[in-house]
């Protein structure tokens, strides 16, 4: 077993000690390999992970559920999604979302709140720091459909301009059921402007988003 892992594994965490049933996921989910970061869209399974907290202040707010939504080779399941209020027990809930996660490169919308409230979460509750690939379609969307957004601009906007609808707003599955369908579309623009791969993709996001800031 990996050193940090076993020295995780061997303290507590800001939640008290971890159960034997956490444990065993975190072990997991380590033991999991690195996923490959060149193959095509269509060769891989990504996750929309999206977050339920408190409120928007990053300093005082806090978690309260997580989702996931996978999406494999193309296709948008509703059967591979995960959903789980944080509650009394958070180390099971976060646990329960490594193990729907796994290692897949992640999609997000609004990292800068999601993704820091995640990792947050899981430094307190797991006393982890995951190395996933993130990809933000805040600003991937308009990187790629120029056309429809001239700036980064809300989810609402984006759904409408696309016509998604989804079974709840501002709820962690509900919202990310409508970004799993938005990278459906990303999927399917990313090909055709040579964004071929996970890390493809990755570059052209984080390539606006550092265009984004000169502007």
């Amino acid at each position: 077993m990996n050193n940090w892992l076993s020295r995780l594994l061997a303290s507590n965490t800001a939640s008290g000690p971890l159960s034997e049933q956490a444990r065993q996921t975190l072990a997991r989910w380590a033991a999991l390999p690195e996923p490959d970061l060149a193959r095509a869209h269509f060769e891989t399974r990504y996750v929309v992970v999206n977050t339920e907290a408190s409120g928007l202040d990053l300093d005082k707010d806090r978690v309260l559920a997580v989702s996931a939504v996978g999406i494999d080779g193309g296709i948008l399941a509703p059967q591979d999604s995960y959903y789980a209020v944080l509650g009394e027990h958070p180390a099971e809930a976060l646990t329960g979302l490594l193990q729907a996660v796994g290692k897949a490169p992640l999609i997000v919308f609004n990292s800068a709140f999601n993704r820091t409230m995640l990792e947050r979460a899981l430094e307190e509750h797991l006393g982890l720091a995951a190395d996933w690939l993130w990809i933000d379609l805040y600003f991937a969307l308009p990187a790629l459909f120029p056309e429809r957004f001239e700036r980064p601009t809300r989810l609402a906007d984006c759904m409408s301009s696309f016509g998604i609808e989804t079974f709840q707003r501002h709820h962690a599955l509900g919202d990310g059921w409508a970004i799993a369908q938005l990278f459906l579309a990303v999927q399917a623009r990313a090909l055709a402007q040579s964004a071929l791969s996970p890390r493809g993709l990755a570059d052209l996001e984080r390539s606006y988003r550092q265009y984004r800031r000169k502007v």
